[in-house]
């Protein structure tokens, strides 16, 4: 039986608001998670269980208190990805995971501000490789499933460097998979056909921008919305290039778009593997890539993962169901391979 250890923190009002969340919501949840019991005594938390999860169960709460201190919302996906860290899975992963400060080192990475001034920072250790990818690479391919914040971050890496003035302009573009790269037969101009398909990446450009500073922008062709088929013929110079839905290019697609970039760009290509539309025949250009490019300097390839999901804690939990589905089916379809080979071995002989 492991032996019963009782820690205690001395917290003030303050920090016991911020970090409790909602009718205690946040202890609750690291109670259950560490299965340890947590009791405020006149503004001392003591803490009590077996000594490996009180401990870690301390550390969680001393990280909280430093981003409360920080002037950070504590928020539920802060208390998840808190515990997460503590995870022995997710400190073999991630090795930086075992820093005590991780939580305040990542909340220190200010990317830039929304036009109602909330900061825009990475919020997982995913994220922050990613966006440190951005800064030092010239092409970084950005690869996860949803929620993990791979075209927002780009974007708002791709609105700060616009704004001081490190390119010339932006260009967002996304192959239009759904309707085959054929617009012709959508009413309207070019924008209007454009605007469905394109529509996720204008949401940071309202957000940071705001929404008069971006149309003035758009209209000065300093920002370009396309989709892909459009891109053919350019050369992108002195340009912020984000090329996003990438696992729905074909490879002669992805070589295009790649073989576009002049001086003085940056690009940025997200995609999620798990999410293609493409013909059940043809091979994604996203994946091509990543077997073609995997050895050039000054490209990265940042995978990110159900530990980085931001989006309601339902989200990673979907996401990590699915993961762990499609994990389980091929390796039973990979069994199965195996067995057919052998039986078709034994037959031979």
């Amino acid at each position: 039986m492991s032996e019963i250890t009782e820690l205690s923190l001395a917290l003030t009002a303050e920090d016991e608001r911020n970090i409790f969340g909602g009718n205690d919501s946040y202890i609750r949840k690291i109670e259950d998670s560490l299965h340890v019991e947590i009791i405020d005594r006149n503004g001392e938390l003591h803490i009590i269980g077996d000594k490996e999860g009180a401990q870690k169960a301390s550390e969680i709460i001393r990280e909280l208190v430093q981003l409360s201190r920080r002037g950070s919302d504590i928020e539920e996906q802060s208390v998840d990805y808190a515990i997460l860290l503590k995870d022995d899975e997710e400190k073999k992963n991630n090795p930086e995971a075992d820093n005590s400060n991780v939580l305040a080192d990542i909340d220190r990475d200010i990317i830039c501000h929304t036009i109602s001034g909330k900061p825009i920072k990475p919020k997982t250790l995913g994220q922050k490789k990613y966006i440190d990818a951005i800064r030092n690479k010239m092409i970084v391919f950005g690869i996860g499933p949803a929620g993990t914040g791979k075209t927002y971050l780009a974007m708002a890496m791709a609105i700060t460097a616009f704004q001081r003035e490190e390119v010339s302009r932006i260009i967002l573009t996304r192959p239009a998979i759904e309707a085959g790269e054929k617009l012709g037969f959508l009413p309207g101009d070019l924008q209007s056909k454009v605007d469905p398909y394109l529509r996720p990446l204008y949401d940071a450009l309202y957000q940071i921008m705001g929404t008069e500073n971006f149309i003035k922008n758009m209209e000065k062709g300093l920002i370009e919305v396309a989709p892909l088929a459009y891109m053919r013929g350019r050369t992108l110079d002195n340009a912020f290039i984000i090329l996003d839905e990438a696992q729905n290019t074909t490879p002669a697609q992805m070589k295009m778009f790649l073989t576009r970039i002049g001086f003085g760009s940056k690009v940025i290509i997200t995609g999620d593997e798990t999410q293609k539309d493409l013909s059940a025949d043809v091979r994604s250009g996203l994946d091509v890539a990543q077997s073609v490019l995997k050895t050039i300097d000054d490209i990265a390839f940042c995978k990110l993962t159900s530990s980085d999901v931001v989006r309601h804690p339902l989200v990673q939990k979907i996401v990590k169901a699915y993961e762990d589905f499609e994990k389980k089916s091929a390796n039973k379809k990979t069994k199965k391979e195996i067995q057919k080979m052998e039986r078709r071995s034994k037959n031979g002989k």
